[in-house]
């Protein structure tokens, strides 16, 4: 896997994403870091922030669902906020939201299915999965 850290800098903010992609898939890395970066904006993220975006597969994407879900199939993207299951003491420096992970197969589907280039599916699931560590729900 291949991890890749983009930092936003704006006012005392700084959005860090950290970018973790399976070798096989091809993504548009920075296409990501900036979605990632307007929808904080967006949703008046001031302070320091990380969020973590990850591309697997259908497998490791299924296993996360019977996992934590108790489905057993896969589904398109799943979002993990940092504050769900038991409590974590961090560091207070920045927010972390969590983690946004997309099954990089069933975007490709999604993409053809609503005839849209797989970058543009990438780019709204990574928004979406980001608006529901923001508490925005739809």
């Amino acid at each position: 896997m291949l991890v890749e850290q983009r930092k936003m800098h704006g006012n005392s903010s700084t959005i860090e994403v950290l970018l973790f992609v399976e070798s096989r898939y091809k993504v548009d890395r920075k296409r990501i870091k900036k979605a990632v970066q307007v929808t904080c904006k967006e949703q008046g993220i001031i302070s320091s922030a990380e969020i973590s975006i990850a591309i697997v597969g259908d497998r490791k994407m299924q296993a996360l669902n019977k996992k934590y879900r108790n489905i057993d199939k896969t589904t398109n993207v799943l979002s993990f906020s940092i504050n769900e299951g038991s409590p974590t003491i961090m560091p207070t420096d920045k927010l972390r939201l969590g983690d946004v992970v997309l099954s990089y197969p069933q975007v490709i589907r999604d993409a053809a299915r609503d005839d849209v280039l797989v970058d543009e599916k990438v780019e709204e699931l990574v928004i979406h999965g980001t608006l529901h560590l923001l508490g925005v729900h739809h």
